[in-house]
């Protein structure tokens, strides 16, 4: 049997796309599998606000015409409840056999991944931050391409500036709205004292476009972020599948679910299951793996036949609201949806904390609702008469606090176990809450009793460090170019090849990771 393409890439996910461009565009046969999963409720068109007073079939998007967003009440995220976004979420674990207790164990059969929905976060890693056998500059050309195909705004020059080191591949930042603008006139006047407590304040670097780009559209500040954007605005790595269709030498194969990998001589070859349900086998001279973290584990070990349990990092994290009594009786407006500021904390140890406050337009009040110590119609009446006065906020600490471990059983299914260091975490958390909680009130914004709320393991969806890349690696590790020792010419080009994952968002990292292994890969296949 002889090679049917020169690289096959199992994921169409942000790492997929990544990977493929520098392939394709060398000329190279790629193949890119896909779980084929596509939208099946369209995004609102209408502003969020508008659709409120407007549209009576509003409900059909918010909640669902099966009531999907009431039924899905265990889920961590807001996004898991989303009909528009369900099928980014939906039968992941079933077809890709990973079993997770007590964690939140998350991943997409979606074209473009989980990037269908995301909070469009970047930053850069440092050489302290990233852990890499390289040194991060040699991201950099990388980190640069990827940012330019991606579109990020957000720079300007502020005090994150250094922390997210991406101003000079960041448009203007997408305008704020009044709370906003209101806590940012506070930093400023505070802010001498606020860095002295370890605060700092700046723009979220987003994945959004605050300009036209190509075909896509800027943000209209419509506040449907998480329903989905029908102007493209936001990021997906689906558009990247599309403008890779347009090169002859890409080969597209949506529904094919990937088995297990078999390595034979100079070949790999993946066993699938095509559309039709049938089984069928494609070679290729490379195997580029970038099923998502989770997935990518499992075929990995499954080919490498390891049961041993590998260490899985993932971020907690928190959330809380904050309400502006300034703003009290203001009415809402027309806002962005996603992260507008950005925070970093520093805590005990070292170790620092992230994350960004958005609107609560366009967040269902029962979702803001069910975590105050209220009851349900209580709760219900008090954010009605506070939420137009209100910011939602985040929270995340370093992947390093894990204690979560995944483990290919007999049956050839992934167990993830654990979570993270208790009694740290619980710690960390208490301080950050504290401190997060004296920084707001100084610019007038006062975290609401019982708001502030720890997420579940794994609920962050930020996981990697499976497969972690080692410059001598050992079993069940990966050389610079993402190699599997013991599997040769696959490569892992996801977040499990990641070493370390910080409290910054990791996507536009293991984006230009990938994009690395690709421009290194592909003259060695010409």
């Amino acid at each position: 049997m002889s090679a049917d393409f020169d690289v096959i890439v199992i994921g169409s996910g942000p790492a997929g796309v990544s990977a493929a461009f520098p392939l394709v565009q060398a000329g190279l046969r790629v193949a890119m599998l896909d779980g084929g999963r596509t939208q099946a409720v369209a995004p609102p068109r209408a502003d969020f606000l508008t659709a409120r007073a407007t549209d009576p079939h509003q409900w059909a998007w918010m909640i669902g015409r099966d009531f999907h967003a009431l039924r899905a009440m265990d889920a961590v995220s807001p996004k898991l409840r989303v009909p528009t976004q369900a099928f980014a979420f939906e039968g992941f674990q079933l077809a890709n056999r990973i079993a997770a207790t007590p964690f939140v164990a998350v991943g997409s059969l979606a074209t473009g991944g989980l990037s269908n929905a995301w909070g469009c976060g970047v930053a850069r890693f440092s050489d302290a931050e990233a852990r890499m056998p390289f040194p991060v500059a040699d991201l950099g050309p990388s980190y640069r391409e990827v940012a330019r195909r991606m579109g990020l705004s957000g720079g300007g020059g502020d005090d994150l500036s250094d922390y997210f080191g991406l101003d000079e591949d960041c448009d203007p930042p997408v305008p704020m709205d009044r709370a906003h603008e209101a806590m940012w006139r506070r930093y400023t006047k505070a802010r001498t004292s606020l860095c002295k407590g370890g605060f700092r304040l700046g723009r979220s670097r987003v994945a959004v476009l605050s300009r036209p780009r190509e075909d896509r559209q800027a943000c209209d500040l419509a506040g449907n972020c998480l329903f989905g954007c029908s102007r493209q605005a936001m990021y997906s790595a689906s558009a990247d599948v599309e403008r890779l269709r347009a090169f002859p030498n890409f080969h597209w194969l949506p529904g094919h679910l990937v088995d297990s990998i078999v390595v034979d001589g100079e070949r790999t070859v993946v066993q699938l299951r095509e559309p039709s349900g049938t089984c069928a086998r494609l070679a290729a001279r490379r195997l580029f793996v970038a099923a998502g973290t989770l997935a990518s584990t499992r075929l990995v070990l499954q080919a490498l036949q390891r049961r041993e349990p590998v260490p899985l990092l993932s971020c907690p994290t928190a959330a809380f609201l904050l309400w502006l009594p300034g703003l009290l009786g203001q009415p809402r407006e027309r806002g962005f949806g996603l992260g507008q500021l950005s925070y970093a904390l520093q805590l005990t140890g070292g170790r620092t904390a992230f994350g960004s406050t958005f609107a609560t337009t366009g967040i269902p009040m029962w979702e803001l609702a069910r975590h105050l110590p209220l009851g349900r119609s209580t709760a219900l009446q008090v954010l009605r008469d506070l939420l137009g006065s209100c910011v939602v906020g985040n929270l995340f600490l370093p992947g390093e606090l894990s204690d979560a471990r995944a483990r290919l059983d007999d049956r050839d299914t992934l167990r993830i176990e654990g979570g993270w260091r208790q009694a740290d975490v619980e710690d960390l958390l208490r301080e950050a809450r504290r401190k997060l909680a004296g920084a707001y009130r100084k610019m007038n914004a006062w975290m609401l009793p019982g708001s502030f709320t720890p997420g579940r393991p794994g609920s962050d969806i930020h996981y990697a460090g499976t497969l972690p890349m080692a410059a001598d690696p050992g079993a069940g590790q990966t050389s610079v170019q993402g190699e599997v020792r013991g599997l040769r010419h696959v490569h892992v080009v996801d977040g499990a090849c990641l070493p370390a994952l910080p409290e910054k968002s990791h996507t536009l990292t293991l984006m230009a990771n990938a994009d690395r292994i690709g421009r290194l890969i592909a003259p060695t296949l010409i």
